[in-house]
């Protein structure tokens, strides 16, 4: 798992555990540790036992582990822009403005993006013709905010 941030891991385990539909007590019981715990997870804290940590994350089939830092984390892009007016810059240097409309997944992580320019996303909601969504690399993200 790859982090940058208190928030990396925050947003994974609140993402996965919504998409599993899991409440933080079902996540609690499952992983072993007490839901004060999950509870700190998810909001980020920075003091936790990391044994309990990786509990928690091999539930989703991750542990902690030293990896190069990756600029964007996806689950804050799910949780905070997805559907909603973006602002993209490339690491080539490139921008584009449009939103994010889909994840595209291996397993749990997210390799890749359905990105509509704004003239695209109302036809697009209408007729969800793959041919107006344009795939962006997770990979090559640098920067994303709200337009």
């Amino acid at each position: 798992m790859q982090t940058n941030s208190k928030g990396n891991i925050a947003n994974f385990v609140r993402y996965s555990r919504s998409r599993l539909k899991m409440t933080q007590v079902d996540l609690s019981e499952k992983a072993g540790v007490g839901l004060r715990f999950i509870r700190e997870l998810e909001q980020g804290k920075q003091t936790l036992r990391v044994d309990k940590v990786n509990q928690v994350l091999q539930l989703f089939g991750y542990t902690l582990s030293p990896s190069p830092i990756r600029k964007i984390d996806p689950y804050e892009i799910l949780l905070q822009y997805l559907n909603k007016s973006v602002r993209i810059q490339f690491k080539n240097k490139t921008e584009l403005t449009g939103f994010i409309v889909e994840a595209i997944t291996e397993g749990m992580e997210v390799k890749a993006w359905k990105f509509l320019s704004g003239n695209n996303y109302l036809k697009y909601q209408k007729s969800k013709d793959q041919e107006l969504v344009k795939v962006i690399n997770h990979s090559d993200l640098q920067n994303i905010g709200n337009v």
